[in-house]
């Protein structure tokens, strides 16, 4: 019985000794190969130098800002005057434009993204028919934005100006379609244009999202009872949550930045208004039609200003992202 049991218990004196470090073979890092140092050294070194690259660009625009930050300081954010003859100027209409047109874009691309991520990386119809549609939205990326912007003054803005009249005449007693007689050019259009342009940002990550979830899941909430849409929405989509949030958030940065697309159709009136079927402008759209022809000093130093804000509102929303995607994380744990 003695001799039995004594290699079971070397055997388990052997497992006692092993350690989850043990049994990781990256744990060494390949510090015994010279390629390896080198191809580590090489992404710490491109690391250090995409760090750079972004310090010295907001260097250069923060240098560029300071006489309209001497000037104007804190106040340049709830001004809402730009008159570039007397050298008075505010960001409030091209903040508030910035945000509510790119808000517009994201409520309308994230479900309808998830939509067609769900349409192209699920069963419900033939394979080759799913990667066609895919290849189709996600065709529309490789649209440069001065087309899109073509495309909506020729063929959309026709299209939707009688349906924004429609809302303004039918109702205006609601705040956000308070305008009469809507040109066409305005809040609303922008924000559907900005939807369109981000859609295949948001459709294709969320559907690699989806087909790297384990088909295991699929397969055990079913044999719990539940039905398909169950499975997508109570397993599929939180199971990738965080994968989606990041496609939205790089939807919205596009949304944010996006230039010639949204300054022809938006109107470019610096004003604010709660109704979405009136002019406005963005930050963006400043920039590209004022920069080119600015007066050094306050002029430039006005819209280099607005550059920082615009560089701090994208850098605020991948932060947001980033906090969203831990806390569902220690949520779900």
């Amino acid at each position: 019985m003695a001799n039995s049991s004594e290699p079971a218990d070397k055997n388990s004196l052997h497992q006692s000794n092993l350690d989850d470090e043990s049994l990781n073979l990256t744990v060494i890092g390949g510090k015994n190969f010279w390629f390896d140092q080198g191809f580590t050294r090489l992404v710490y070194f491109f690391a250090v130098v995409t760090f750079a690259v972004l310090f010295v660009m907001t260097w250069v625009i923060y240098q560029e800002a300071i006489p309209a930050i001497k000037n104007f300081g804190l106040g340049f954010f709830w001004g809402q005057d730009w008159d570039t003859g007397n050298g008075i100027f505010g960001a409030l209409p091209y903040i508030y434009g910035t945000l509510v047109s790119s808000a517009i874009a994201i409520l309308l691309a994230v479900p309808v993204g998830i939509a067609v991520a769900l349409v192209t990386s699920e069963n419900f119809l033939p394979s080759w028919l799913r990667r066609i549609l895919a290849f189709v939205v996600e065709l529309i990326a490789a649209i440069p934005s001065v087309i899109v912007g073509l495309w909506a003054i020729f063929v959309f803005i026709p299209v939707l100006e009688p349906l924004e009249k429609w809302l303004g005449n039918s109702f205006k007693f609601i705040p956000l379609f308070n305008t009469q007689e809507p040109s066409g050019t305005n809040m609303l259009t922008a924000g559907i244009i900005l939807a369109i342009m981000i859609l295949p940002t948001m459709a294709a990550i969320t559907r690699d999202v989806l087909l790297a979830t384990p088909k295991e899941l699929r397969s055990a909430s079913m044999a719990l009872g539940g039905t398909r849409w169950e499975t997508i929405f109570r397993v599929l989509l939180p199971a990738g949550f965080s994968g989606i949030v990041s496609a939205a958030m790089l939807a919205l940065g596009r949304a944010l930045g996006e230039t010639m697309a949204v300054t022809m159709v938006i109107g470019n009136s610096a004003q604010i208004s709660l109704s979405l079927l009136d002019p406005a402008y963005t930050i963006p759209s400043v920039l590209a039609n004022e920069f080119a022809e600015a007066e050094p000093g306050l002029h430039i130093g006005a819209l280099s200003y607005l550059g920082l804000i615009l560089f701090g509102l994208t850098l605020a929303v991948n932060i947001g992202a980033v906090l969203l995607v831990k806390w569902f994380g220690r949520k779900n744990n």
